[in-house]
């Protein structure tokens, strides 16, 4: 009998992880709900080399992009709204996509869910696909008898998701160009310009200005060492990665990042946003404060955030509440912390959680379009910076040489 690695969420809120044999992922479903606890990620044990290995990948399993994910939830919904059965919509939707990844992923749910598993089964089958907070909202659905409601809600929130990602990536294009066609023309002039100078700039000999001197000698270590243009970005941003890869060392990184000028506040800003809209959409659809906060916490990227929410769930669990422990984690904003206690007492922690998300959404969203506004004349002030300044040191280097002839 195959042999699953799984991490799941126990009742207490705490992170719970082992090893289980039975006869497919659908029975460690069943077992750990049977046993109080939620399912974050099921993987089957391998052989020898395959040990740990994704076996979704080894079988060729496409991958479902965001994007794909969020259209395919709000059709599924759709169609649902419309009186369709599970598998009737199921059939009409794989007939509805394009892509061959989205195709073999509704097929594999099709086939599992006509054999008799839930739809939140099926999708806990295929690692990786779906994300752990999206199949428990869907499981909470189906328990709850409103799966088309809570596909809507998944719907809404992947997609908003989407948007924000499209948005700072659309309003990027114009500084990237901008950077790009700074370091093209710093390399045009100090590889082609500066050099053609060069005859003119040895008659000055000891009357060439410093300013010249200096000038040659970076258009000299640019021409005999160009390639180290290359490696240094290169190889810093590899020991950058690794230092991410180690978690004490992206905890440093990540808390110096959150105490920057301009950089920390829209971290801070983006995942509070995430924050709310996870949580306040996880308890809207009948999952446990503990387990949503469980959940919520593996959606943070922010090492700092993750730990503040593990003192949270702790505090949580002996009755304080939700804005308490935030307030006393002193990484939530006072607004944030403020509307969760508003919604704390007027019993509508959910409606609060998600206003709090649109607020945060909001204002990570004019940070970005501030930033983005100011990125692209700086870059343009550094790069007519630069040319003008080779540029006065070329023309005085010439005055020199003239100076000397008269």
């Amino acid at each position: 009998m195959p042999q699953f690695r799984y991490i799941a969420v126990a009742a207490s809120a705490e992170r719970v992880e082992g090893r289980m044999e039975a006869a497919d992922k659908t029975t460690v479903v069943h077992r750990l709900h049977a046993s109080g606890h939620v399912p974050i990620r099921i993987d089957e044990v391998g052989l020898g080399a395959l040990a740990g290995l994704d076996l979704a990948e080894l079988l060729g399993v496409r991958r479902v992009s965001a994007r794909s994910l969020a259209l395919i939830t709000g059709q599924l919904a759709t169609l649902l709204r419309a009186g369709l059965a599970l598998d009737e919509a199921m059939v009409i939707l794989e007939e509805l996509v394009d892509g061959a990844g989205e195709k073999q992923c509704l097929r594999r749910l099709l086939e599992r869910v006509r054999s008799g598993a839930s739809l939140a089964d099926a999708m806990t089958a295929q690692s990786g696909v779906f994300p752990d907070f999206y199949v428990s909202m869907v499981r909470a659905g189906e328990a709850g008898a409103s799966l088309e409601a809570v596909l809507g809600r998944l719907a809404e929130f992947l997609e908003r998701a989407e948007a924000s990602k499209a948005h700072i990536k659309s309003a990027l294009i114009y500084p990237v160009i901008v950077a790009l066609v700074c370091c093209v023309s710093i390399g045009i002039l100090f590889a082609f310009v500066v050099p053609r100078f060069r005859p003119l700039f040895e008659q000055a000999g000891a009357a060439l200005p410093p300013s010249a001197r200096a000038l040659l000698a970076v258009a000299d270590f640019l021409q005999s060492f160009w390639w180290l243009c290359l490696l240094v970005p290169a190889l810093a941003a590899f020991l950058l990665y690794r230092q991410f890869k180690n978690p004490a060392s992206r905890e440093r990184w990540e808390r110096l990042l959150l105490r920057a000028p301009l950089v920390g506040p829209l971290i801070r800003k983006t995942e509070v946003a995430r924050f709310g809209r996870t949580l306040g959409t996880l308890l809207k659809n009948g999952v446990s404060l503990l387990s949503a906060l469980a959940l919520t916490r593996e959606t943070c990227r922010n090492r700092v955030f993750v730990d503040a929410l593990a003192g949270v769930i702790e505090q949580v669990k002996t009755g304080k509440g939700l804005a308490e422990p935030l307030a006393q984690s002193k990484v939530f904003p006072r607004l944030a912390v403020h509307l969760v206690r508003v919604g704390e007492e007027g019993g509508r922690q959910e409606e609060m959680l998600l206003k709090l998300a649109d607020i945060f959404e909001t204002e990570t969203t004019r940070s970005i379009d501030r930033l983005l506004v100011l990125l692209g004349p700086a870059l343009t002030i550094v790069l007519g910076t630069i040319v003008a300044s080779v540029i006065g040191t070329i023309l005085t280097a010439v005055l020199s040489v003239y100076d000397l002839a008269m």
